[in-house]
């Protein structure tokens, strides 16, 4: 390997300490930034032109220098192994000078590597929340291909993971449609606050050189610039705010896992997965284990040590920049490799997942799960809620002792808990019934639901 100069050699005489250097050294992992650093130095170098620090034949010169090196990063994996750097902004000089020469020192004017780190990870992070955008959409796009294909089938919903309510499946699936929906908002929202140039506040005073920051945001693709030179250094608000987003879209799919691994045990038996997604025992040949959701839900402790991790590295830094936050780049880095991945498997258990229907519904008729719909029943035929909660109350208390459901009492043995109560009682208590009265919008009634299946295709 050769050796190239560090960017701030001058004021030293000894070398850095091997165990130290290695330690300090950010390249193994913020190589992730050279297309990044390569375009913004294009852009930087621009500027430099416009302001007349650079000719137009030193800036020819450069950009065509690090149009070359982005060329040989992209196709040839071993040229980031060549040299040794100490971070990927001295990589990049260091190839540049080999090739232009002295002209490609002085891309650095009016630039430090605080400012060009910060623009580097802004311009990384919004490609890299476009992807998870379009990948939340997609996984989006697979709940609603599954609730398509089962219109009918219905669930037993649950609180406190004791039966509670039936609901359409198909209701239950586009819950986890609108979180991921709330996914892709935060997510946009974020990169609005991601899309700001830092460029141009040099280490964190500013720049002496009168570049033009504007042109430069526009050249970049950034909406605005920033306002003030030593918060643009400092800020590493938005990739907290990057890692939390997908610290909650985690949480999103942690719990679809958990529930996918629920009803994919024998004692529940609502869902089989594919052999695509599952895996087997060492020692017991009947398992079929869902390690893909299980690697899910685990993976989600990752992206909160990441989330945690940035708040306590940011918590008690003085201004402007400090070496700890090079402890940035590996957190978002991980945390969105993480959640990309964790999306992709979500998506796929979900095209590779059968219903037992017949197993659901017949779940969904059991435990007095229409209990509720019995006081709402007393309540049409004019008796207080709360006294048809009592009532009802009772009537379950007969029922358990009986060994029986709600609907399968006589019509003497309800009205002897409430006259008023007639044959009509058992059409109201039926599981179609049941589903059919909970019609406000957002209910899981047949026509509410297949509006809202309709709306979330169309919203994709």
């Amino acid at each position: 390997m050769t050796k190239s100069q560090n960017l701030w050699g001058g004021r030293f005489t000894g070398k850095a300490d091997p165990s130290f250097a290695k330690f300090n050294n950010s390249f193994a992992f913020d190589r992730r930034l050279f297309a990044a650093d390569v375009r913004a130095s294009v852009a930087h170098g621009n500027g430099l032109i416009a302001a007349g620090v650079l000719s137009q034949g030193e800036g020819e010169q450069i950009r065509a220098g690090l149009q070359a090196i982005l060329e040989h990063g992209q196709s040839g994996p071993n040229y980031f192994d060549e040299l040794e750097s100490e971070d990927v902004h001295s990589f990049v000089e260091a190839r540049l000078v080999e090739l232009v020469g002295d002209v490609g020192r002085k891309l650095h004017t009016g630039r430090s590597r605080n400012d060009q780190v910060a623009t580097d990870l802004r311009l990384w992070l919004r490609e890299a929340i476009d992807q998870l955008v379009a990948q939340l959409r997609a996984t989006q796009e697979t709940l609603v291909t599954l609730a398509e294909t089962w219109p009918a089938a219905v669930l037993p919903g649950y609180t406190h993971l004791q039966r509670a309510q039936p609901i359409l499946f198909v209701h239950w699936s586009l819950a986890y449609f609108e979180m991921l929906a709330r996914d892709r908002e935060r997510l946009l929202e974020t990169r609005k606050r991601v899309n700001v140039l830092p460029l141009g506040s040099a280490a964190l005073a500013g720049s002496s050189f009168p570049s033009d920051r504007e042109a430069v945001a526009r050249e970049l693709g950034f909406a605005s610039v920033s306002r003030n030179s030593v918060d643009a250094v400092s800020d590493r608000d938005f990739c907290v705010e990057f890692v939390s987003d997908c610290a909650l879209v985690l949480v999103h799919l942690s719990r679809l896992a958990e529930e996918v691994i629920l009803y994919t045990t024998t004692e529940f038996g609502f869902f089989e997965l594919s052999d695509a997604v599952a895996t087997g025992s060492s020692l017991m040949p009947q398992k079929k284990n869902p390690d893909s959701m299980e690697l899910v839900r685990g993976k989600a402790g990752r992206v909160f040590g990441h989330n945690l991790s940035l708040l306590t590295m940011l918590k008690g830094l003085p201004l402007a920049y400090n070496k700890d936050m090079q402890e940035d780049k590996e957190a978002v880095f991980d945390t969105f490799d993480t959640t990309y991945a964790c999306l992709e498997v979500a998506a796929l258990v979900l095209r590779n997942v059968e219903l037992n229907e017949a197993r659901m519904r017949a779940t969904a008729s059991q435990g007095m799960m229409n209990a509720t719909e019995l006081a709402d029943y007393l309540v049409r035929k004019g008796v207080a809620f709360r006294e048809a909660h009592e009532t009802v109350g009772r009537i379950v208390m007969k029922a358990i002792e009986r060994g029986v459901e709600l609907g399968e009492l006589s019509l003497d043995e309800l009205r002897s808990f409430a006259g008023i109560i007639e044959s009509d009682v058992f059409t109201a208590l039926s599981l179609e019934r049941t589903l059919a009265t909970k019609s406000l919008a957002g209910g899981t009634a047949p026509a509410r639901v297949a509006e809202a299946l309709l709306a979330a295709r169309e919203s994709l």
